[in-house]
């Protein structure tokens, strides 16, 4: 045991007094806030300062719809004059078009509308010009021809235009609240960030604190220090203590930035307020139970531990840099194909496929706290899972003990999936 906690120790210790560990601990939340904070800072800011370019309606409805829209146009989003009109008989639109993108061409327009027939009977409208990817102005339109649409067809069912504008503009916020076994527990958007914040933010730390230990395994290897630490440490001690040794950072590493991120989500409306984006609509955390947090927290350990051995055993059959990174890649897909099916559980999260990636080993530690955050699972799901999973880091860790033993001593050419049943076996 005193063996283990030195080996743990080190591992441990090298890595958090390093510099690059203390400022991307401390940064990371800082970073998560700008994230959150900065784009909806500078689309909001964006729509503040949004106005209309000169535009022009070409109007080949005869029927004076583009009139319609002109109103829903211009106003605090447009300067005065800068929405005009053209009517023009339908054979006479191509070469009116022809003229209009001359006009944008030499820039004495921003852009041009095409409304006729088709516009009246629900196929669309065209726009041509220099702000046609700018999503904030392609919506204004959308929106006013959509409304001039619906108040004309009030209209001719005999509503005064004034009541028919009061009918139409509703705007309408709708709030999702999640209730489980337990009762309310929060909106089901809250539950769907705090879900994909954790598989995004597990995915990363396997990524980077598993590809650790195989670099830590790689430089004790080519450096030959391995040889004299095989000889006072037994290999299992060795591999246990540098892979918990590796979790323990990540997930210490995971506890400051949780911490963080639960310091800027209570200080977001001062932040919010600061940047001028005005109040924040209310969100309310899920609940997170005694018993969730400690499945998570299992879920992270074990997830660290099935790929940490990987990784090690990955790292123990290699001899370079260059080698290492192919020798990784297998272990990298597996993670990848977990990550790449968030969006369709978030979406699906009591599907067939969600249920069986929650029960293989390599997508159990992403999937399975991505499931819990957005949908209420039965306990005796969850224990079978990390019953599961737990027998799988023990057989994993087994496995890569026994290749460690023995690739550790071995250079030169990378050992055949043979040859390392062979390992596997002898050893």
């Amino acid at each position: 045991m005193g063996k283990f906690i030195a080996v743990f120790k080190r591992e441990y210790l090298e890595r958090v007094r390093t510099r690059a560990f203390i400022l991307t601990t401390l940064l990371a939340p800082l970073l998560f806030g700008a994230v959150m904070t900065l784009p909806a800072y500078l689309s909001m800011k964006s729509l503040k300062n949004t106005k209309l370019g000169r535009t022009e309606i070409l109007d080949a409805t005869g029927t004076g719809f583009g009139t319609d829209v002109q109103l829903r146009l211009t106003g605090p989003m447009a300067d005065t004059g800068t929405i005009t009109v053209k009517a023009v008989p339908p054979s006479e639109l191509a070469a009116a078009e022809s003229t209009a993108t001359h006009a944008v061409q030499s820039k004495a327009i921003a852009g041009y509308i095409v409304v006729d027939s088709s516009t009246l009977n629900d196929q669309g409208a065209r726009y041509a010009g220099r702000e046609a990817s700018s999503v904030g102005e392609m919506q204004m339109f959308e929106n006013a021809i959509k409304q001039a649409l619906v108040t004309r067809r009030l209209e001719h069912e005999g509503l005064d235009p004034k009541r028919v504008d009061a009918l139409t503009k509703v705007r309408l916020s709708m709030s999702a609240e999640r209730i489980s076994e337990k009762g309310r527990g929060g909106t089901g958007l809250a539950s769907t960030i705090l879900g994909g914040a954790l598989a995004f933010l597990l995915y990363m730390s396997l990524v980077l604190y598993g590809q650790n230990t195989l670099r830590s395994v790689i430089e004790e290897k080519t450096t030959r220090v391995s040889e004299v630490i095989v000889a006072s440490v037994n290999t299992d001690t060795l591999l246990a203590g540098k892979v918990l040794g590796v979790s323990a950072v990540g997930i210490t590493q995971q506890i400051v930035w949780a911490l963080g991120a639960l310091l800027i989500y209570n200080g977001r409306a001062a932040i919010f307020a600061k940047l001028g984006l005005g109040t924040l609509p209310p969100v309310s955390l899920p609940h997170v139970s005694i018993g969730m947090a400690i499945a998570l927290a299992l879920f992270f350990l074990l997830g660290f531990l099935f790929y940490s051995s990987l990784f090690a055993a990955a790292g123990a059959t290699v001899s370079s840099d260059q080698e290492a990174q192919q020798a990784a890649q297998p272990i990298i897909l597996l993670l990848v194909a977990s990550i790449i099916f968030i969006q369709p559980i978030l979406l699906a999260p009591s599907s067939t496929m969600a249920r069986v990636l929650s029960w293989l080993p390599f997508s159990a530690p992403i999937v399975m706290p991505l499931r819990m955050s957005v949908v209420a699972l039965s306990p005796i799901e969850i224990s079978l899972v990390i019953a599961g999973l737990a027998v799988a880091c023990a057989l994993a860790i087994l496995l890569a003990s026994r290749i460690y033993r023995v690739g550790m001593l071995m250079y030169g050419k990378r050992p055949s999936f043979a040859e390392l049943g062979r390992w596997i076996a002898q050893s």
